[in-house]
């Protein structure tokens, strides 16, 4: 079996934390959630074809590498 790999700053700890607050939420908490992430001005939803993908994130990881606070005040 292949062992896990976790992103920078993430282990197995933080991965069950997340599940957590997902399975435990509810409907309303969850629309509340997402309705405040499409009112936060810091950040935008876009389109971005399949093939591109790679290459936003790699763009993504090189601003956070950058910026890493920025990252923590969005998480």
């Amino acid at each position: 079996m292949k062992k896990n790999e976790f992103p920078p700053g993430w282990d197995e700890e933080r991965v069950q934390s997340v599940i957590t607050h997902y399975e435990q939420q509810t409907e309303d908490e969850a629309v509340a959630e997402d309705e405040a992430a499409f009112a936060d001005e810091s950040s935008v939803l876009i389109e971005v074809p399949i093939e591109l993908v790679p290459a936003v994130r790699e763009l993504i990881a090189q601003h956070v590498a950058k910026n890493p606070s920025q990252m923590e005040q969005s998480s």
